[in-house]
């Protein structure tokens, strides 16, 4: 297979950044599309080219599949990076990809198939010694059997859609007699948000952590795993903080994990980046939930702890090259924590908060980590998803890791919407979190508003701040040495336009 010389990423915001930085890095080039929405993104300027899809609303702008493919074909485009989101778990994408001659970044079409039905993902990875949870093999379809079963099982049961994610279709019956309401409500749900009615059954598993193992494959048959992320911190079944590793796994329940992982990826002939998520229950036993065909929103904790770029492995993978490291090769060092900064409202059942980053100062420092796509005087989009920024902090230790991300939680200066970091704050100085005694219901157990400690008044710092600029702009030079406002202009070069109506 060719190298890549020129790639697409079709994405937005901090994600699209965080390819493009890698490809340039590797000598790519490459191309931005956005919506009128964010016609002045920082993506959109970063890129080498970039082209106008379409009005704000995704489905006429990042979801239009036939206007992406032909600007790739009018831009000498050799290759599709999807990034997370919009159209990365889409198979008739990575088809229509495949189908114009280019290179989709990702797996195959058939195994985004496969694990994008969590019911196709239980039959392919039934040959394997995985271990899942109690419920149905398949869709339900007799009411009267399902609830057999679930009296089998014992309650509480959960009734999930086989297409769902992000907690929609999803429904827990505590007795009997709920059964039938909430079933209602699971297919409906279902129907609504997948287009797909079909639901099943399981054990509800209380007390529940989530933990995923990250795996790479390459189109020659090898599969690795890269350790777990720890992401049970959520709030509406989402996560929020995620880290690497988990504080509560041994070393012989992180072995069985990964092997169990690199097993669900071989059941679907799995090759490029892809999480397998599983729940582990307080007896730390673990059942495989669902596979992630495509690179995660916390993916940073993974490259921090093992040192490996998975985007540059993905194009890698993509271009035909075999991994060229091996499961023994690979080891962990230190701790590595990620706060989603959303623009929501924590104090208000975290309802999203839209609005102009009237101020937005980055934190900074060793161990310090911030994938963004926003500066000051930006403002937030309705349309999309509403996350700012992934703060990331990397030591030596958990403990370590902790500290410096309250440190650069204060450091971080937001004003003009209400955002995810003073949660954040709570999170990591909860003794729940600090003991790594927690699960997916710490939100519910621990958290309300009252609890939150406010920011940091940033009037006094912002004001300073404006009064060092203004000092320094018209302080009087020393003798011998020459001032000026001249800025690199190499960015601004680098970068053309393609606008189409």
């Amino acid at each position: 297979m060719p190298a890549i010389n020129k790639l697409l990423v079709a994405n937005r915001g901090e994600i699209a950044l965080r390819i493009m930085r890698t490809a340039r890095e590797m000598g790519i080039k490459t191309v931005a599309i956005f919506s009128e929405a964010d016609r002045n993104a920082l993506h959109v300027r970063f890129a080498d080219e970039a082209v106008c899809v379409g009005p704000a609303p995704s489905a006429e702008s990042y979801l239009k599949i036939d206007t992406i493919i032909d600007v790739c074909k009018r831009l000498d485009v050799d290759a599709i990076h999807p990034g997370y989101g919009f159209l990365s778990e889409n198979a008739g994408f990575a088809r229509a990809v495949r189908q114009a001659g280019l290179i989709f970044i990702g797996p195959s079409p058939e195994s985004i198939e496969i694990m994008g039905s969590k019911l196709a993902a239980k039959a392919a990875v039934s040959n394997y010694a995985i271990p899942m949870v109690p419920g149905t093999p398949s869709a339900v379809t007799d009411r009267a059997e399902a609830k057999r079963i679930s009296a089998q099982i014992g309650y509480p049961v959960l009734i999930k859609a086989s297409a769902g994610g992000g907690g929609k279709g999803m429904r827990v019956v505590e007795n009997d007699d709920e059964f039938d309401e909430q079933m209602d409500r699971a297919v409906s749900e279902a129907i609504s948000s997948f287009g797909d009615g079909s639901v099943f059954i399981e054990k509800y598993v209380t007390s529940p952590r989530h933990v995923e193992i990250q795996v790479l494959g390459d189109q020659h048959g090898n599969i690795v795993h890269l350790f777990e992320r720890e992401c049970s911190i959520q709030r509406r079944h989402q996560k929020v903080v995620e880290e690497a590793p988990s504080a509560m796994l041994t070393p012989e329940i992180r072995e069985e994990m990964g092997n169990a992982a690199v097993n669900v990826a071989r059941a679907c002939g799995y090759y490029g980046a892809g999480t397998v998520e599983f729940i582990v229950n307080d007896a730390l036993d673990f059942y495989f939930l669902e596979m992630n065909t495509r690179l995660q929103v916390e993916h940073p904790v993974t490259e921090l702890i093992t040192g490996i770029d998975l985007v540059r492995e993905m194009i890698y993978i993509a271009e035909g090259k075999p991994l060229s490291f091996q499961q023994e090769d690979l080891s962990m060092t230190g701790h590595a924590i990620e706060l989603r900064v959303y623009a929501e409202d924590p104090a208000n059942n975290f309802l999203p908060d839209v609005g102009t980053l009237d101020t937005y100062i980055r934190p900074q420092g060793n161990g310090v980590r911030v994938d963004d796509g926003f500066e000051q005087g930006m403002a937030i989009p309705i349309y999309y998803d509403p996350m700012i920024a992934k703060l990331v902090t990397y030591a030596d230790t958990r403990e370590q890791a902790i500290q410096k991300m309250i440190r650069a939680i204060d450091e971080y200066r937001i004003s003009g919407v209400q955002t995810t970091l003073p949660f954040g704050r709570f999170v990591m100085e909860h003794d729940a979190f600090r003991s790594g005694q927690f699960d997916t219901g710490f939100v519910s157990k621990y958290f309300s508003p009252d609890k939150l400690t406010p920011p940091p008044n940033t009037d006094e710092a912002d004001l300073a701040a404006v009064l060092a600029a203004y000092l320094l702009e018209n302080a009087k030079p020393a003798a011998g040495v020459t001032t000026g406002n001249t800025l690199p202009t190499t960015a601004q070069s680098r970068w053309k336009t393609n606008r189409t109506s």
